[in-house]
């Protein structure tokens, strides 16, 4: 497997599983709320390990400012509409399953 896809599969891997089991009913949201909360309230820091490398390599992205500022509002852009969507799709799902 190259690297970088075993790099970055994994995660994907999970995020579906998760998925997967909380729509099949095999995980109660009840039961990943506790932790899913202390990581939402804590995420910032995850951010610092991106930060420091983007600072650590100044010089680099001050050279390619510009494709870097455009890839950083569109990425940025379309996470937020994948999520917007995701999040829409989560909610109609879960007034079906109330009505039924």
């Amino acid at each position: 497997m190259p690297f970088c896809l075993s790099r970055f599969l994994p995660p994907i891997i999970a995020m579906l599983l998760l998925l997967l089991f909380l729509f099949t009913g095999l995980l109660k949201i009840d039961h990943i709320k506790e932790k899913s909360d202390f990581l939402l309230s804590n995420m910032a820091f995850f951010f610092i390990p991106a930060g420091v490398k983007v600072v650590e390599h100044l010089e680099l992205v001050s050279s390619i400012w510009l494709p870097f500022l455009i890839i950083v509002i569109v990425s940025t852009a379309a996470v937020l509409l994948v999520t917007a969507a995701a999040v829409t799709l989560v909610m109609k799902a879960g007034e079906r399953r109330k009505t039924k």
